[in-house]
């Protein structure tokens, strides 16, 4: 390559790095802003000398109890849900090089459902035992779509669909364990399958910051090889990379990123699925968008979660009710796009 083009290069990847730059700096400051109205706002509304006191330790009594026992915890925990959530859907999407192969369509968090209900409704379980159970469930329904879908190798378009499938499958047992389950079993569990931050505490955000600080450095490291393994098997093991290792480490990092987002608030609908493309749109297309992504999730988890709380009157809903009326017809409006270009996945 002659030495104008490795600088036409350059200059490119120069351009991209700072583009992607400039997104995260501006969405960061959008999450800032969302998670300080989430805090500040509600019946008791905060001011922001009361709001910056609470922080410091110096505020009255009634404020401390509102922002340190109600509302930090909630935003805080939607915050890193959404941002875990976004962040595993563009490792999914980006690796198997489809819009819809992020861990909500594929039926990684439909597992994580199948076995959370199946803690709630026929063991009783509660608290850190349905999380427990929501993780083993997202790992364990990972491993058989990985198994079901290897042939040599893997292919994205099989993962998907068999994914799709394993997803329905697992969608029947939640309906049939409902059914099955008196009315206020049945209700403490729709709340959880949702999609929700209700009850969020200290006690639930010290185990998922615990996951997300070993995680998200991870995914950062191994989405290093995400740019190689996007030419295509060929060309990557010619460049020495190790594939399928490589494939695998980055959707083990995925999983164990959406396994851990479901078991703090429930399998939150459409936010790992709508993040990644939100976040290229942005970044103009950027190889791996991670960080834009992993931003755009948190954001669209606290303001869904702030409209859901605050823009219905005195009725609040879970946060996965508004992701999904948000969610819902963008994944139909790509299915359609993606039949009129007559591409498979």
């Amino acid at each position: 390559m002659t030495g104008p083009a490795v600088q036409v290069i350059a200059r490119a990847r120069g351009r991209e790095t700072a583009r992607v730059r400039v997104v995260s700096a501006g969405l960061a400051l959008a999450v800032l802003g969302v998670f300080t109205a989430g805090i500040a706002y509600g019946d008791f509304t905060i001011g922001v000398p009361d709001l910056l006191g609470s922080l410091v330790g110096s505020a009255p009594g009634p404020v401390e109890f509102v922002v340190h026992r109600l509302r930090l915890p909630r935003a805080l925990t939607g915050l890193l849900v959404g941002f875990a959530f976004g962040l595993a859907g563009a490792i999914f999407q980006r690796l198997l090089r489809n819009p819809l192969a992020s861990p909500d369509v594929i039926g990684v968090t439909s597992g994580a459902s199948a076995i959370a209900m199946l803690s709630i409704l026929v063991l009783g379980a509660t608290g850190a035992v349905v999380s427990f159970a929501a993780l083993l469930g997202a790992v364990l329904a990972a491993s058989v779509i990985y198994l079901l879908s290897w042939r040599g190798g893997i292919s994205g378009y099989r993962l998907v669909l068999i994914g799709i499938g394993i997803g329905a499958a697992l969608t029947s047992i939640v309906s049939f364990l409902l059914t099955r389950a008196g009315i206020n079993e049945a209700a403490r569990a729709l709340v959880w399958l949702t999609g929700s931050l209700y009850g969020s505490s200290w006690e639930r955000i010290v185990p998922l910051v615990a996951f997300l600080v070993v995680l998200v450095p991870a995914a950062f490291l191994v989405s290093r090889m995400l740019p190689g393994l996007q030419l295509g098997d060929d060309q990557a093991r010619g460049l020495g990379l190790p594939v399928e290792r490589a494939r695998l480490g980055l959707l083990l990092t995925g999983v164990a990123l959406a396994g851990v987002a479901t078991a703090s608030a429930g399998p939150v609908a459409f936010v790992a699925f709508v993040s990644g493309p939100i976040a290229a749109r942005l970044v103009g297309g950027a190889r791996a968008a991670l960080l834009p992504s992993a931003l755009v999730g948190a954001l669209v988890t606290l303001t869904a979660d702030f409209v859901a709380q605050h823009l219905f009157g005195g009725q609040q809903f879970p946060v996965g009710v508004v992701t999904g009326v948000v969610g819902a017809p963008y994944l139909l409006w790509l299915l359609a796009m993606t039949n009129r270009a007559g591409r498979g996945g």
